[in-house]
């Protein structure tokens, strides 16, 4: 086999791997480059740093594969150590405790090594052991466990990603060996499986993550640092943890549909029009932002994954409004016309460069936009500094008789 009969899956997957090995070295070595800029502290004193970084480096380098239970609790001690040394290495190189724990522990222990790396992170941002008070130790446990769920919930997500893939790569191994003779077949079939299968789905699972985990994941944060700084005022706080666990909730029933490839949830009990509503002023509430929702035209049923995109996009320009804009009135608009249905959403926040993001807008705007394309839409972005933003969806108004574009021309 030459190199460019090399599955590029293979190829990608032998890139990931490498750079998750190099990632410990590169945390290590960002962590002690800032902590030597940022801490006046005299030269013996970095001296010392720099050392048990050296000593970290090589415990990376020899040990994970001969005794991993030693090695997690070595390299635990270690990062707590760093981080009592400098702010930047809980900031870093502590990711490496949690990306190790899970992969190379098992059962109850990978979550005992997780939950110890993320109690030292949160005692090395706090400055210390929390005060002997219950907002306190509740504040300090509630962000341990957060991590906690953050990181397990991200690791089973990939698990499960990756178990697809394997499974898929077992049923090209399969058809390989059973289509030698056919020559054609051999390539339709194994196109349709490697390509069309694996790396559509890990576009799908990418797309949603991003659209239901890392949103709610934002989500969850902001209100438990909103709980942080009012906890002398226990209504509000109390209300600020509850909405974090709502938010918790949410983001496990997301997860599990889209690791099963089902429609969102707001959409199996309401119609587009009312599943807006609801995700509008669930996140006004959340946000304190007034959100102003219509819809004209002659509303009808329309093919689940068209109402399944113009959701998304909704919650994704939500979610950016909330991060981004710092805006005080929103409004969403849903338009069903003859032959297409759009969804407009606008704010009256900061703006930005649409010219400059492109590229570098981040994963969001290029999920929205990808998920227009994929039903043959058009999807349009107005904004300029200090003038709000406008972003507009178009998609054909398929009903739910009939296919997606997507799906006549795969048929």
């Amino acid at each position: 086999m030459t190199t460019g009969d090399v599955p590029r899956l293979d190829r990608w997957e032998r890139l990931l791997q490498r750079l998750l090995t190099a990632v410990p070295y590169v945390l290590l070595a960002v962590s002690m480059a800032l902590s030597s800029l940022a801490d006046d502290r005299p030269g013996t004193y970095h001296l010392v740093t720099l050392g048990l970084s050296a000593l970290a480096a090589a415990w990376i380098w020899l040990m994970p594969e001969r005794h991993p239970v030693v090695y997690v609790t070595g390299l635990v001690i270690l990062i707590a150590v760093l981080c009592s040394r400098g702010l930047w290495f809980a900031s870093f190189f502590a990711f490496t405790g949690y990306l190790h724990s899970w992969h190379l522990l098992k059962g109850k222990w990978r979550f005992a090594g997780v939950t110890v790396t993320a109690a030292i992170s949160i005692t090395a941002y706090s400055g210390g052991l929390p005060e002997p008070t219950l907002p306190a130790i509740a504040t300090h446990v509630l962000f341990t466990a957060a991590i906690v769920a953050v990181v397990s919930l991200f690791s089973f997500v990939g698990e499960v990603t990756a178990e697809r893939s394997a499974e898929r790569k077992r049923m090209v191994t399969r058809l390989e060996e059973t289509m030698r003779e056919n020559a054609g077949l051999h390539a339709q079939l194994l196109l349709q499986a490697r390509e069309a299968g694996v790396l559509d789905e890990r576009q799908r699972m990418a797309r949603e993550i991003h659209d239901t985990l890392a949103q709610g994941l934002t989500g969850i944060i902001t209100q438990l640092q909103a709980a942080v700084q009012t906890e002398a005022e226990p209504q509000a706080w109390r209300r600020h943890l509850d909405h974090a666990v709502g938010l918790a909730r949410e983001s496990l029933a997301e997860a599990r549909r889209s690791v099963h490839a089902v429609q969102p949830g707001p959409l199996e009990s309401a119609p587009l029009p009312a599943a807006l509503a609801e995700i509008a002023a669930r996140w006004s509430e959340l946000n304190a932002v007034r959100v102003e929702v219509s819809t004209t035209g002659t509303t009808r049923p329309l093919h689940p994954e068209v109402e399944a995109t113009l959701l998304r996009i909704a919650q994704e320009a939500l979610a950016n409004i909330a991060k981004h804009a710092g805006a005080s009135r929103t409004g969403l608009t849903l338009s069903y016309m003859e032959d297409v249905v759009s969804l407009d959403v606008r704010d009256d926040g900061a703006g930005f460069d649409p010219a400059r993001a492109v590229g570098g807008g981040g994963f969001g705007l290029a999920s929205m936009r990808d998920r227009v394309t994929r039903l043959a839409g058009s999807f349009e972005i107005e904004s300029e500094p200090g003038a709000g933003t406008a972003v507009s969806a178009v998609v054909p108004a398929i009903t739910a008789l009939t296919t997606t574009p997507e799906e006549s021309r795969s048929a």
